[in-house]
């Protein structure tokens, strides 16, 4: 389904799936935009608000009833998009606050957090919206909102949380005047299983990622 097609005329606005599919659509699009790096100084503002607004859909797929899909087994959508140059690109362009602390599930106690990266979060959420929107363009609605609505409780729902919390958090550093801890020693090696991901930074003042992000520092007061 092309984004004309998508949009059609014949479609109802109200219409609770098109209007998911247009939010996660515009997820999409704006996240492969912010992928390729022509503004790197608004990617984390405008990262922190398209993921905002990706979790309002999400909130209203897990507020809705529960989505029974049309077939008992679910048709085959096709391999999934490779998102492994957008992961790249964004790990490139989120440096170096790409690496952050998480812990995966607050009502389990003694849980301690673990590092994860907000490129590789972003991708898994793609990779999940992508394979429901592969459903929506072929006609199946109902297997895509119940995909959305699935995934949305089983994955993309939690990882983008957790990615809305570290953006928020850098972009707080900065217009609180708050530098970060460093960061010596976290690596996504830990509790990961990719053995190609490390992480060894140094003091990461604000004035550092300030700059990087195209944000000025207050003025003196």
């Amino acid at each position: 389904m092309s984004d004309a097609t998508l949009h059609a005329t014949d479609q109802n606005p109200d219409d609770f799936a098109v209007q998911i599919a247009d939010q996660v659509e515009s997820f999409l699009v704006a996240v492969t935009e912010v992928a390729k790096g022509d503004e790197p100084g608004s990617a984390v503002p405008f990262l922190l608000l398209e993921v905002s607004q990706l979790l309002l859909a999400g909130g209203r797929l897990g507020a809705h009833e529960d989505i029974v899909p049309d077939e008992r087994y679910e048709p085959d959508t096709g391999p999934d998009v490779d998102v492994d140059g957008l992961r790249e690109n964004l790990a490139r362009l989120l440096d170096p606050v790409d690496i952050y602390s998480e812990v995966f599930d607050p009502y389990e106690p003694r849980k301690a957090p673990v590092p994860a990266r907000i490129s590789d979060d972003l991708a898994d959420v793609i990779t999940d919206l992508r394979h429901g929107m592969a459903h929506y363009r072929a006609g199946r609605t109902t297997e895509a909102l119940w995909w959305w609505q699935f995934s949305y409780f089983s994955n993309w729902g939690s990882t983008a949380s957790a990615t809305l919390r570290a953006l928020h958090s850098v972009l707080a550093h900065i217009r609180l005047d708050q530098p970060l801890d460093e960061l010596d020693g976290l690596d996504t090696d830990q509790g990961v299983g990719d053995d190609t991901l490390e992480f060894e930074a140094g003091k990461v003042m604000e004035e550092e990622i300030a700059e990087q992000l195209g944000l000025g520092g207050r003025p003196a007061h």
